[in-house]
């Protein structure tokens, strides 16, 4: 018999053990709070560890907000190894001897990649083609062709290093593939490079200094209480507070004047005056606010 569930909602940050998908570590969340509806905020490789949000509930609705967000990591490279996947996981294809590079020169380099850049998502990424995901592809010595994405890079810091290791942060934009960063830093250095350590330690607004391991989440009897609003996914977004009865009508999918028009529309979060989250909606340039995504109002909202 299956266990019963609960309608919970709510935002956990939960610190991903390396060696473990982000698929499982849902599951597994998932059932320990009992949870009827769960979902991640972006997927982290098994080798990864880090901040990663699960969306309990009507908070699902809403985890396309942090998908968009900006990232911060931690990163350990290999030097003068190259293997087929871009990290430690992957198949050694090619070695190469490491010059003895300075720290003055790293720190050059590296600066070359913060900024506007373009990327092509690796094959054994996450990404899917015609509903597969591409590392499956990969694994079937299958390439197809990815196409190029805008990425930006806000910093890229030299934290330390060895003969044949570098270890770095680094901040950039959603969409950003490290290991990728790594490959072409690898190849400009002359000597190839592979990822073997990756830590997400920000996402969006989320520290890794608040997450919580699954190990800690089995030992902890309150389990909801380490659950953040939903709200806390619209941080990003304006609030606009509306009347009660204004509120019925958006509940009935009913477009309400926008007393306050704005030349661009834009996507905002709205809110009643007893400051109960009632979903996003677009505020038009016409002077209309039209609903697009509603939280469900029987359920409670942790």
């Amino acid at each position: 018999m299956k266990k019963p569930t609960r309608a919970i909602n709510g935002v956990l940050l939960l610190d991903k053990d390396c060696g473990a998908s982000s698929n499982r570590v849902l599951q597994q969340s998932k059932r320990l709070y009992q949870a009827a509806k769960a979902g991640h905020t972006g997927s982290l490789d098994p080798l990864a560890s880090g901040v990663l949000p699960i969306c309990f509930g009507e908070a699902t609705k809403f985890a396309r907000f942090l998908l968009d967000a900006d990232k911060t990591y931690l990163v350990t490279a290999k030097l003068g190894v190259v293997t087929n996947s871009g990290d430690a996981e992957g198949q050694i294809i090619a070695t190469n001897p490491v010059p003895a590079f300075t720290t003055e020169f790293i720190k050059t380099t590296i600066a070359t990649f913060m900024g506007a850049g373009k990327q092509i998502p690796s094959m054994f990424s996450a990404l899917k083609h015609n509903g597969q995901p591409l590392y499956k592809l990969a694994r079937q010595n299958i390439t197809i062709e990815r196409p190029v994405r805008d990425i930006f890079v806000y910093s890229y810091e030299l934290l330390g290093m060895t003969a044949d290791t570098i270890t770095c942060e680094i901040s950039c934009s959603k969409g950003t593939y490290i290991r990728s960063l790594i490959e072409d830093l690898g190849q400009v250095l002359g000597c190839g490079a592979h990822v073997t350590m990756l830590r997400r330690t920000k996402a969006g607004p989320f520290a890794i200094d608040n997450s919580h391991t699954l190990a800690s989440l089995e030992q902890n009897s309150d389990l909801d209480s380490l659950l953040l609003p939903m709200e806390c996914l619209l941080g990003g977004l304006q609030k606009v507070i509306i009347s009660n009865s204004d509120a019925q009508l958006i509940r009935n999918g009913r477009e309400i004047a926008n007393s306050n028009p704005e030349h661009d529309t834009k996507i905002v979060a709205l809110l009643t005056n007893e400051n109960e989250l009632l979903g996003i909606a677009e505020a038009r340039n016409d002077g209309n606010i039209v609903p697009l995504r509603l939280v469900a109002t029987q359920l409670t909202v942790i």
